[in-house]
């Protein structure tokens, strides 16, 4: 093999691999919880810093939460005061790096050591095992991980990006990316020093307020449930995940209410079958303007039936809110989903209807994908059509606006 063809195959090992399984999938490393409980993991970079770290405390202690700190070697020894209050006060203190630079820009050799030398350094400040580390920017290479292995820890990223260190976002903006990507056992990473601080000391007490009034304890990582490295078991869930999240792009899905903690996301579309006429004699050509929506599968399994249809029940009012301010669905004339949830929509008011062999096929065919990929119950039934005209929806669950 050529000189070139050596060279691609040692970047191939040694950084695209690492980038694709652990940066982007995240294999091995602990990224969130599960859903069951409405809690997150709020975690801070980069500090401590003399200034902005006190500030974060305070705002943390007069909300009674708790948070982890991915803390900068040389920034933990030279405040230890901080260190000690992080502690006192119930947070988590980690490891980020002994020098704050990318994985990519460093020699391997200098890759390797920076896991055990902030480890070591860490632990000698708050007189406490390390168990994890987040290296800067999130980035890996091969040496990255083989350092956090040989310093016994386990990687750290998360779930949720605030980009309070986005030079063209204010607090305002930060505040509101974060409560629209909130869910259920979300690991969010801010900043308590460098660029980022800048946005998270103003935002967090107002940020705090938001996430408490919505019901969510907020807790370190190392309690959140079920925070454990992704396996290769969670990679079907992971990249449906994923192809949800194209499949939205692509149709104009939203989760309801803009918030991905709803158990609903919705779109304008056409509606897709002939022969459709409801309860009241409406007929629904083909090619009606519609909304069509889609469930929050994660969600949705780890909450089990029993518990998500408690949540319908509510998370349906934002459904009806959208329909009546999305300008894309203002002209839908039925609200409706194709799946194998009708027994459970039906208990909601929606009323069910028969599809035709070629369509159930077709779904079913993608329902065993989803319920492989989620780990549902693969005994569930058949895909049906659940409808309600836009009137009687929001009859149901609208509200005046």
């Amino acid at each position: 093999m050529r000189r070139w063809g050596w060279l691609a195959v040692g970047l191939l090992g040694y950084v695209a691999l690492p980038y694709l399984l652990a940066q982007r999938l995240n294999l091995g490393l602990v990224r969130e919880g599960r859903q069951q409980h409405k809690a997150l993991a709020l975690t801070f970079d980069d500090g401590p810093d003399r200034k902005a770290t006190p500030a974060v405390l305070d705002a943390l202690r007069a909300a009674g939460a708790r948070a982890t700190f991915f803390v900068i070697a040389g920034r933990a020894e030279a405040h230890p005061e901080l260190i000690r209050r992080m502690l006192e006060e119930g947070h988590e203190v980690e490891a980020h790096a002994a020098r704050h630079v990318h994985a990519w820009l460093r020699t391997p050799w200098g890759a390797f050591l920076d896991p055990l030398r902030a480890v070591r350094r860490v632990s000698a400040v708050t007189g406490h095992p390390v168990r994890l580390h987040r290296p800067p920017h999130g980035a890996y290479t091969l040496a990255t991980l083989l350092g956090q292995r040989a310093a016994g820890v386990r990687g750290a990223h998360w779930s949720v990006e605030g980009h309070d260190w986005h030079p063209a976002f204010t607090p305002a903006d930060v505040r509101g990316r974060v409560n629209a990507l909130a869910f259920p056992g979300a690991v969010v990473v801010l900043h308590d020093a460098g660029p980022g601080a800048r946005n998270t000391v103003p935002l967090l007490p107002g940020l705090l307020a938001d996430l408490r009034e919505r019901g969510y304890a907020l807790l370190p990582l190392g309690e959140l449930d079920g925070a454990a490295p992704l396996a290769p078991r969670d990679l079907p869930r992971r990249l449906m995940r994923g192809l949800d999240r194209v499949f939205d792009r692509l149709g104009g899905t939203q989760p309801a209410g803009g918030r991905a903690d709803n158990l609903f996301r919705v779109g304008p579309v056409r509606f897709p079958l002939n022969g459709v006429t409801l309860a009241d004699g409406t007929p629904v050509p083909q090619g009606t303007p519609a909304a069509e929506f889609h469930v929050n599968n994660p969600l949705l399994v780890d909450l089990g039936l029993r518990r998500s249809v408690r949540l319908a029940r509510e998370d349906f009012r934002d459904v009806a809110h959208d329909l009546q301010t999305r300008p894309e669905l203002q002209g839908a004339r039925v609200v409706f989903c194709l799946s194998a949830l009708s027994p459970l929509l039906a208990t909601l008011g929606f009323e069910t209807h028969d599809l035709t062999s070629a369509d159930t096929r077709r779904l079913r065919a993608w329902a065993n994908v989803l319920r492989r990929a989620y780990g549902s119950d693969p005994r569930a039934p058949e895909p049906r059509l659940s409808v309600l005209g836009r009137a009687a929806f929001l009859e149901r669950y609208g509200e005046r606006l």
